[in-house]
């Protein structure tokens, strides 16, 4: 059964685009706080909120050695919003697949009627 708060916790993360840029740059590997705030012109303090709430929920993880905070994303961390995605399309997938059928059956009818009055 799927956790709707853990989902509405990676929603609410992913709305804002500073938080997805962030993802998307630790998608390309692993990246120290400081390398994560130079592209935003952000406080340190700023982009530390940010990863904080990344790392609530999941999405990211951060290792502190000495005075350098690094930071990788979480493997698996959008797997309950990709479950949920899935357990939504497969429905909407089969009301297409039979919109489809019926659209192709009203097409070939009139051809059938035109046929027969030749």
């Amino acid at each position: 059964m799927l956790n709707y708060s853990e989902i509405d916790n990676i929603l609410r993360a992913l709305v804002e685009p500073t938080r997805r840029a962030i993802l998307e740059r630790l998608s390309r590997g692993p990246a120290t706080v400081s390398q994560l705030a130079e592209p935003f012109g952000m406080t340190f303090a700023a982009v530390l909120q940010h990863l904080q709430t990344l790392e609530a929920c999941e999405l990211i993880r951060s290792e502190k050695i000495g005075r350098v905070r690094t930071c990788r994303i979480e493997p698996g961390g959008l797997a309950p919003l990709a479950d949920w995605i899935a357990e939504r399309r497969i429905p909407a997938e089969r009301q297409l697949d039979r919109l489809g059928q019926i659209l192709a059956e009203t097409d070939q009818s009139p051809k059938k009627n035109q046929d027969q009055k030749q």
